[in-house]
């Protein structure tokens, strides 16, 4: 199985909120991780500053972090 990850660990994403009442944020990527399957994106470890617990998260769900002011 190839390496095919976008982002790399401590880098800082937008985590999209998801269906299920998940609330969104910006994050930063603490692992890498291989996709469950061949067929399957890859997951991320991420952890939010504002939350205690880490997440595990597809690609899909992320994108670059915007710029912030200050």
């Amino acid at each position: 199985m190839s390496d095919s990850h976008k982002y790399k660990i401590g880098q800082r994403l937008e985590l999209s909120p998801s269906s299920v009442g998940r609330a969104g944020g910006v994050v930063e990527v603490v692992r890498l991780l291989p996709a469950m399957r061949d067929d399957l994106e890859p997951q991320y470890r991420v952890k939010s500053h504002a939350e205690s617990h880490e997440r595990v998260v597809q690609e899909s769900m992320l994108s670059l972090a915007a710029a912030r002011a200050g």
